[in-house]
């Protein structure tokens, strides 16, 4: 007769939520609401000096917006949409950085990715792939 050891299966993949999943949740939150009313002011008061600028502001807290959505949301299928608007936030706060210090003259006023978010202390470039790396630790299964 043999005897087998029993074995503890692994832990399903932890809430994107919880532990430090907190502060991306929270940090996307602000960065949404900061978004969403620096455009909303910039385009009601002077749309037309900076229309680029604010209509990519507004693109950035749709993104945001979305990304917190789906990590307040959690399971597999919200895990995945964040993890391809996290890629694309980082796509367009490297497109938009590079743009603002190639044509300056193309960006009259800053966007939250201008200069790679440099007036928000370039978290806008950090934040992204920070969530990543959650979102990819997330997917993994935890041992018991």
């Amino acid at each position: 007769m043999t005897v087998t050891e029993p074995t503890t299966p692994a832990k399903p993949g932890f809430n994107l939520g919880e532990g430090p999943g907190r502060l991306l949740v929270w940090l996307y939150g602000v960065f949404t609401v900061a978004a969403a009313s620096r455009s909303i002011v910039q385009m009601i008061l002077d749309f037309g000096r900076a229309p680029l600028a604010y209509v990519l502001s507004a693109v950035a807290a749709v993104v945001y917006a979305f990304i917190t959505y789906s990590l307040v949301r959690g399971g597999p299928a919200a895990r995945r949409a964040a993890l391809v608007c996290c890629a694309a936030e980082l796509a367009g706060v490297l497109v938009v950085g590079t743009w603002t210090l190639l044509a300056p003259s193309a960006f009259p006023d800053a966007t939250v990715w201008s200069d790679y978010g440099m007036g928000y202390l370039f978290i806008p470039v950090i934040l992204p792939v920070t969530a990543m790396v959650w979102l990819r630790r997330a997917a993994q299964p935890q041992a018991g």
